[in-house]
């Protein structure tokens, strides 16, 4: 029997586990902010081995490594065992990464001798976590814009990028609240450096495991169903949605772009895959995770005393500019809020880049530091998903979904593992000075490359059904 309507309650329900998902995505990246000063200075004690800068710069964005391999994976795993098995596999990657970074001694190693082996051991760790990274940021979007109905599909999805950021916002509070639990201790910083970043890591143990339990109490996604001939389970979830009328309609839909199940990466064109894959690549090279992950070290070298509260503050105002967003998404439409996020990001960019090399109060470096964050924040961070989630044709989504989750992850490791080497470059009378104002000078230039490539080649998607994908690019 299924429901003549909808149950808005029911899809919120299975949106919402989904969105955990993304609020892991954002702890396990951003949890490294405030552990990674406690992480150097614990590893630069080591005995064996000199450990330097360079080395940093990896082991704090090793867990990327792991993401790359997680999105090449999600369209592997997406097809054979399905959304929601992966984001289960994801869950348990999650939960295991924690436990580990906790405890990379774990048998092989005696606790708190920091060693060459017990820093591999801990990066394994961190790539592991990195993995389920990479399946989550490919499988919650997906998941959720093959449950949603098309008219709220740009906004359920940008829900995932809020959970992100309230993730990160999350972390960096834990992290806040773990150091001021301790502050009035006199050996704090020995804490910090000793046990500290290992309380940071752990914390993210909790939601990883509620993800994982949650998670096999949702359904499988239509789409997936129908592509595998499961057409009454697909009917029946869909029902719950919309209600039958509208899900009979909907799963003739989806079985008319489905007839074909093997359809290659570049049937529908190179543009497509190019396409997905730029949108991926912009939404690192435009600097953003370097300041996410970097933000309390980059707040102390503009002079902020407390630096870890303004990181707060800042996690504060992302989230709310993420909702700008969630609430403007289906309004306005994909294109003019990627365009004009762009064009603020380069704004405060070389806003901070110029603060670098002539005199300027210290409040505009960080005011501009906040605007860059702030307009990426409504337009890079959630659109992208929104557009990767939806642009690609039903019978491609999978694996092209995957090459472009691969392509941010890998970028997203280019930019994470320079930006230290970089912001620490000197040249001549201008000292640290230069490598500050190089680096976002760079990120404001790419911000406005970024909005003409919007401007030329990204299709509007607003309104448009994932069954209309087909079809546009078909005529494409």
């Amino acid at each position: 029997m299924y429901r003549q309507k909808g149950n808005p309650a029911y899809l919120f329900s299975i949106v919402l586990v989904a969105v955990i998902g993304g609020l892991l995505f954002g702890y396990d990246t951003a949890v490294i902010s405030g552990a990674e000063k406690g992480l150097q200075a614990f590893f630069k004690g080591a005995s064996d081995f000199n450990y330097t800068d360079a080395m940093h710069g990896f082991t704090t964005s090793s867990a990327l490594i792991g993401c790359v391999i997680g999105a090449f994976l999600s369209g592997l795993l997406a097809s054979r065992l399905g959304r929601k098995k992966t984001l289960f596999v994801a869950g348990i990657l999650f939960f295991l990464s924690a436990l580990g970074s906790y405890y990379p001694e774990f048998i092989f190693f005696q606790k708190g001798v920091a060693t060459k082996g017990l820093l591999a051991a801990f990066n394994g760790y961190r790539i592991l976590g990195g993995i389920g990274v990479g399946l989550a940021s490919a499988l919650c979007p997906m998941y959720i814009a093959e449950v949603a109905p098309a008219s709220k599909r740009g906004t359920l999805v940008s829900w995932n990028q809020f959970a992100i950021i309230f993730g990160q916002l999350v972390v960096y509070f834990v992290n806040f609240l773990i150091i001021r639990f301790h502050a009035s201790d006199p050996a704090v910083v020995e804490w910090t450096n000793s046990v500290g970043w290992r309380v940071m890591f752990v914390s993210e143990a909790v939601p990883a495991g509620l993800f994982a339990l949650l998670i096999l109490l949702v359904p499988e996604t239509p789409r997936y169903l129908v592509l595998s001939g499961r057409d009454e389970e697909a009917l029946t979830v869909l029902s719950n949605i919309n209600g039958e009328s509208k899900a009979r309609e909907i799963l003739s839909e989806i079985k008319e772009t489905v007839v074909e199940k093997t359809e290659k990466l570049f049937t529908y064109g190179f543009l497509v895959v190019f396409i997905g894959c730029m949108l991926s690549v912009f939404q690192q090279i435009i600097g953003i995770n370097a300041v996410l992950y970097f933000a309390p070290r980059i707040f102390e070298s503009m002079g902020v005393s407390n630096n870890m509260l303004f990181t707060v503050i800042m996690g504060v105002i992302n989230i709310s500019f993420t909702l700008v967003a969630v609430f403007t998404v289906e309004k306005l439409g994909r294109k003019p809020l990627l365009i004009t996020g762009s064009l603020g990001m380069a704004i405060g960019a070389l806003g901070v880049a110029l603060s670098n090399v002539i005199t300027l109060p210290a409040v505009v470096p960080v005011i501009s530091i906040m605007l860059y964050s702030a307009c990426f924040m409504f337009s890079w961070g959630p659109i992208c998903w929104v557009y990767i989630s939806e642009i690609f044709p039903n019978t491609i989504r999978s694996q092209a979904t995957a090459v472009a989750v691969a392509f941010q992850w890998i970028f997203n490791f280019i930019v994470s593992s320079t930006f230290v080497p970089m912001y620490n470059m000197k040249l001549g009378a201008m000292g640290d000075s230069f490598g500050h104002f190089f680096a976002y000078a760079l990120y404001g230039v790419i911000c406005l490359i970024a909005a003409v490539f919007v401007w030329r080649l990204v299709p509007e998607t607003k309104g448009k059904t994932l069954e209309d994908m087909t079809a546009l690019w078909r005529r494409k």
